[in-house]
């Protein structure tokens, strides 16, 4: 074999080699008249993420990722005042007994919830085709659909709101694993009922 086919495949790889080393080359360009090896970042300073994440994250964002709060606004419970809460708790304590009799029966469907609350002397809330609400506090619906399988499937369990003042709310649910009552704020778009995901 030749040297001079032995030596053009070696020139090749000393040229992508050396093209390799200049891309990927850290470090920065020194500023004209800065001395050899003398930074030209301000000291303190760190160098980019690699990630190219957003360096803007919210105080507060749970999984750290930019605008998260911000994008969940809606699922945020506003604030009760303090009487109003002391109100929503009194509440749910008059509901808490009547659920967990039924979901010890295994009744949670929401005919059934519902006869029961209103013998607790709550009205239905009746609300306007534009949203406005006309009178009474008391929601009983079934939980949502969901999917599974070949289409959605609604559960014959149920959940609750009772709006207890504008800036207060008591929700539970009832289904066959377990039931839960809690008080909270109104979400904004709507109302006791938190709003699902995908917006």
């Amino acid at each position: 074999m030749s040297t001079s086919v032995l030596a053009r495949p070696v020139r090749l790889a000393a040229v992508a080699l050396a093209a390799v080393a200049t891309l990927t080359a850290c470090g920065d360009l020194p500023a004209p008249g800065a001395t050899p090896g003398a930074s030209s970042r301000p000291s303190g300073s760190s160098s980019p993420s690699a990630s190219g994440a957003s360096p803007y994250v919210e105080p507060g964002a749970g999984d750290g990722a930019p605008h998260h709060n911000e994008n969940n606004a809606y699922r945020r419970a506003g604030e009760m005042a303090p009487a109003h809460a002391a109100d929503a708790e009194r509440e749910a304590a008059r509901i808490r007994p009547v659920l967990k009799r039924l979901w010890e029966q295994r009744k949670w469907n929401p005919e059934t919830v519902r006869t029961a609350l209103l013998r607790l002397g709550y009205e239905e809330e009746r609300v306007a085709q534009d949203g406005k609400r006309l009178g009474g506090t008391l929601t009983v619906t079934g939980l949502p659909s969901h999917g599974e399988g070949d289409g959605p499937v609604t559960p014959e369990e149920s959940r609750v709101a009772l709006r207890v003042h504008d800036d207060a709310c008591v929700t539970a649910f009832l289904q066959q694993s377990n039931f839960a009552v809690s008080t909270h704020g109104p979400y904004p778009e709507t109302g006791c009922f938190q709003p699902p995901y995908g917006h």
